[in-house]
């Protein structure tokens, strides 16, 4: 199979489950209220400084734009505005966005539509940065359950206990994983000429990072260490390595306070696995070898992800048709990779 039936043939849709193929169906955000998702920063705001930081609810809106209608009304140029994400457009999000305004007072955000309002706003020495979220916090509703509802209960309770498969979700790869298709030519010019063209590149790593959580769910052992693994801390970045699992690393594992990584492809930074783990990766990805120069090709550093996602304070209340969920998940982590877990059918937006 070469780079472009690659490109044509990876779906989230067809990646390993944990516990099968879910036994329900349902549908979410048939309304935008029914998909909520609010995060929190990772520090306290000091109250001074030359950055104002607006925590903003907005719905039906993309965080870019929710950007542009902040710094229209602040009149500054847009890459004055920073955000910590991009949170999903078809939904009710609450989210943190910060404005360089040095000398300036704060803004006048009067004349904003009603699909953007601030809810908070405070000054802070420092401007927001890309992934700089300590957690979000969900609530989801979904319509027309369909199924065995007794085996979507049990298999909600085994991702409280135990996490769910920290896959990069469908919409990281653009609509009709187009993204996956536009960043062949960049990977063969060997560099980026756009912002979007970085998402071409985190569409790839995303993919070759699926592929290789797909293989150690089939293997049974995407929470289990291999000799070599580079184990994540929870709630950190502190990265180890594992030369040889033994009993305390077996017991931190279950007790979710450390993660088995894979690889986000790049050149060589930070720790890189070793033993057999690192020949896991290498045999599974050697079909990928285009991708993967490509990645090296445009500079990017290699990085670990962790293989599971945790759900912390996860609630859920099945009414007749209608299933309700509460949850946390930690940075980078996609409640619709968890929705897959346990539903059939779930259509959600594309655009975030």
């Amino acid at each position: 199979m070469n780079h472009e039936q690659q490109a044509d043939s990876f779906r989230v849709a067809a990646l390993s489950y944990v516990h099968g193929r879910p036994a329900a169906s349902g549908v979410i955000r048939a309304e935008p209220e029914d998909f909520y998702v609010e995060e929190s920063l990772p520090f306290e705001l000091s109250g001074e400084g030359e950055h104002l930081y607006l925590f903003v609810e907005k719905r039906e809106l993309n965080s870019g734009d929710a950007a542009r209608l902040l710094a229209t009304a602040a009149g500054l140029r847009r890459r004055k505005v920073s955000m910590a994400g991009l949170k999903d457009k078809y939904a009710v999000t609450r989210q943190w966005f910060s404005l360089h305004l040095p000398g300036m007072p704060d803004p006048d955000f009067s004349a904003l539509p009603s699909s953007v309002r601030i809810l908070q706003q405070q000054r802070h020495r420092r401007k927001l940065r890309r992934g700089a979220i300590r957690m979000n916090r969900f609530r989801l509703l979904v319509r027309d359950l369909q199924g065995d509802t007794e085996l979507l209960a049990q298999r909600l309770q085994q991702i409280a206990r135990h996490g769910f498969p920290n896959y990069f979700g469908e919409q990281r790869f653009g609509r009709g994983y187009a993204n996956l298709r536009r960043a062949i030519a960049v990977l063969e010019r060997g560099s980026t000429r756009s912002p979007v063209e970085g998402l071409y590149l985190s569409a790839v790593r995303s993919m070759l990072f699926n592929v290789v959580l797909a293989a150690r769910i089939s293997a049974g052992n995407w929470c289990a260490a291999m000799p070599g693994d580079v184990m994540q801390l929870s709630h950190s970045n502190s990265l180890f390595r594992v030369d040889d699992a033994d009993a305390e690393i077996d017991s931190r594992l279950t007790a979710q306070q450390i993660h088995v990584t894979g690889p986000l492809t790049g050149l060589p930074a930070r720790i890189l696995p070793e033993g057999d783990a690192l020949q896991f990766e290498k045999s599974l990805l050697n079909a990928h070898q285009f991708w993967i120069d490509g990645v090296l090709r445009c500079g990017v550093k290699a990085d670990r992800r962790p293989l599971r996602a945790p759900a912390a304070d996860l609630e859920f209340n099945l009414q007749r048709d209608q299933l309700q969920l509460e949850f946390t998940l930690q940075r980078g982590s996609y409640a619709t990779s968890l929705l897959r877990e346990v539903l059939t059918q779930v259509p959600y937006s594309m655009d975030v």
